[in-house]
């Protein structure tokens, strides 16, 4: 049994913080840390990676090509259909630095038919990045994230609760539960979160978006089976960061509950979000990988460069 109720975000009520300290990620730290560790730091350190002129490759009925932008943002190509999820294309969120470019431009996306989001915060709900999108038809996005989209050029807004779907023609998408939050501000805890298993033509294709670990993978493993999971394995440290986010370790975990096919790790090396080096969460999972003879199912993604699955 999941240990979130579905379409009801887990904990109490927020509040209003009493103190700044409350105000930085999941009260880990104090401010003069946070601003040392995760602000000052990456205005130290050069941006690195470069941005390409992805060649896409030719698809067949049944093909998925995936282009990794940076962070948890990817292209996911059909035949017939163009899905951004969760695009972000910023050099600076507020304070926070970009450390490693965007896989490609923003111009050089094939028109988008369908942009999924997973929840509201920053890193994944860009205004500035969907504004830049030329006409895009639909987006799908959890409760109570609808009117942020307004003005933003969609031509149609759908919201979904976990496990409630939306499709059209060849294509599916269910919203499906996860153990993270979904307020961008400090009074809108109303606003839902999740993940997204989009299907076309039998191809099943699950992004997480922001989760801890918790036992709602084997659930949906078991609804949805889906063969590619894009799955988040960076912001894990200190451990207190876990009550939100999910280490290499957990995230391997919740890859075999799942029983997918393949495990695209993502939401490592573009903005530094946590205490861990940017280096590290790759590392790790190479590491943990190879001792569970996983590792041939582990597809490490370069920015910009599409792959076929």
């Amino acid at each position: 049994m999941s240990p979130v109720t579905p379409n009801t975000p887990p904990g109490p009520r927020r509040r209003l913080p009493r103190s700044f300290k409350e105000l930085t990620p999941s009260n880990h730290f104090n401010p003069k840390t946070f601003f040392r560790e995760m602000v000052w730091k990456a205005w130290l350190t050069k941006r690195t990676g470069s941005t390409k002129t992805p060649e896409f490759p030719p698809l067949g009925e049944d093909g998925l090509s995936l282009t990794w932008i940076g962070h948890a943002s990817f292209l996911a190509r059909f035949d017939g259909l163009n899905v951004l999820v969760d695009p972000n294309f910023a050099n600076w969120l507020f304070l926070l630095k970009r450390l490693r470019r965007p896989g490609l431009r923003i111009e050089d996306l094939p028109p988008i038919d369908l942009v999924l989001l997973t929840h509201a915060h920053f890193d994944h709900f860009h205004k500035p990045t969907l504004r830049r999108l030329t006409s895009p038809k639909v987006a799908v996005m959890p409760w109570g994230c609808g009117p942020l989209a307004k003005r933003l050029g969609f031509a149609r807004v759908i919201e979904l609760r976990w496990w409630e779907s939306f499709g059209s023609g060849d294509w599916k998408v269910t919203l499906v539960p996860a153990k993270h939050w979904g307020a961008r501000t400090l009074r809108d805890e109303h606003r839902g979160y999740g993940g997204f298993v989009l299907e076309h033509r039998g191809r099943r294709l699950y992004h997480a978006g922001d989760s801890a670990y918790f036992d709602g993978f084997e659930e949906i493993g078991r609804r949805l089976r889906p063969e590619v999971a894009l799955l988040p394995i960076g912001a894990y440290y200190p451990d207190s960061f876990r009550r939100v986010h999910m280490g290499p370790d957990e995230a391997l975990r919740a890859f075999l509950d799942l029983g997918a096919r393949w495990f695209v790790p993502m939401h490592f090396g573009t903005f530094k979000l946590s205490f861990e080096s940017m280096e590290e969460p790759a590392r790790w999972l190479r590491e943990l990988g190879g001792n569970a003879g996983a590792l041939d199912r582990i597809r490490f993604l370069e920015e910009g460069v599409p792959e076929t699955f």
